[in-house]
């Protein structure tokens, strides 16, 4: 017997899982035809995949070296439909979009309407993710394109440069800082209550990072894992926080407030894979987001 696409599919599921029940689960199939077909699989190669000693199920050593090229056949498989479904005149098509929270703010929207407008016949699936994440997304094929901070990628990760992001101490009218135009010292937040990001947030980490540099350690009143969130207790705050100048100008209500040092900008970066197929939906909003530093940053994007 030849292993088949589904005997790989059956084993990377109870690999995932550690545990035939769950995965039979996933898979929608009754337990026993799972391990029946496990064992099918095992008998074909002449050895043993899965050890079943334990409290869960674990790959042994030709598990895990089978189950790499099993993952990597999968991935090609599926890279091999999507090229025979690509349409090069962009009539139709699907693309995957990855990016890391703060910029779904102000980056994401502009974008992706500039994108559907020119391609209405693409469809497009927008997924927040941590760096990371964006990452071991794009490396297992399961997003096409991420927007990610420049820094040390995943070897496999492929970034081009889009342009500069800058970061300012942010008060809504309530804050006693409301309009003031001189530079604050960084020391002077020391006393003030701050509204930030929660830390799984690269954007929290990098004032974080900033703070500590300058030995400030001001009191975190609230920690939020929504920009939009932020921003509105902000408004009807005394908090200040700390977001992405871009955001600040996208809310009249919030007043920049400039800081001395200023906090360091970071470079923002389109991320994929550095082989593979890439389909014209991709390179299309590829080139559309290479043109973001050409668009007179914060308007739209024709």
């Amino acid at each position: 017997m030849q292993p088949e696409l589904r005997h790989l599919r059956y084993l990377l599921a109870v690999a995932e899982h550690a545990n035939f029940t769950r995965a039979a689960e996933e898979l929608r199939i009754a337990q026993p035809t799972l391990s029946q077909q496990i064992k099918q699989l095992e008998k074909a190669l002449g050895v043993q995949l899965l050890d079943r000693t334990g409290r869960t199920v674990r790959l042994t050593d030709a598990g895990e070296t089978y189950a790499r090229y099993a993952r990597r056949a999968l991935r090609d498989l599926a890279a091999g439909e999507r090229a025979v479904l690509d349409v090069r005149d962009l009539s139709r098509g699907h693309l995957r979009l990855a990016v890391t929270p703060t910029f779904t703010a102000y980056l994401t929207g502009p974008l992706v309407a500039a994108f559907h407008t020119r391609n209405p016949g693409i469809t497009v699936e927008v997924r927040e993710l941590p760096q990371d994440r964006i990452e071991a997304e794009l490396l297992a094929d399961r997003v096409d394109l991420g927007i990610a901070f420049r820094g040390v990628h995943l070897p496999g990760v492929e970034s081009t440069a889009l342009f500069t992001e800058t970061l300012g101490l942010v008060v809504g009218p309530a804050h006693p800082y409301a309009g003031r135009t001189e530079p604050l010292p960084v020391t002077e937040l020391v006393p003030h209550h701050l509204a930030l990001l929660s830390e799984d947030f690269a954007t929290r980490r990098h004032i974080d990072a900033y703070l500590a540099e300058h030995r400030v350690r001001p009191r975190i009143a609230v920690e939020a894992n929504s920009v939009s969130a932020l921003t509105e207790i902000v408004r009807r705050t005394a908090l200040a926080t700390v977001l992405p100048d871009a955001v600040t100008r996208d809310h009249p209500y919030l007043t920049p407030v400039p800081l001395s040092p200023a906090l360091s900008s970071r470079g923002v970066s389109l991320l994929r894979r550095a082989s593979g197929y890439r389909s014209a939906a991709a390179e299309a909003f590829a080139e559309l987001a290479l043109e973001w530093e050409e668009s007179a940053r914060g308007h739209p994007i024709g």
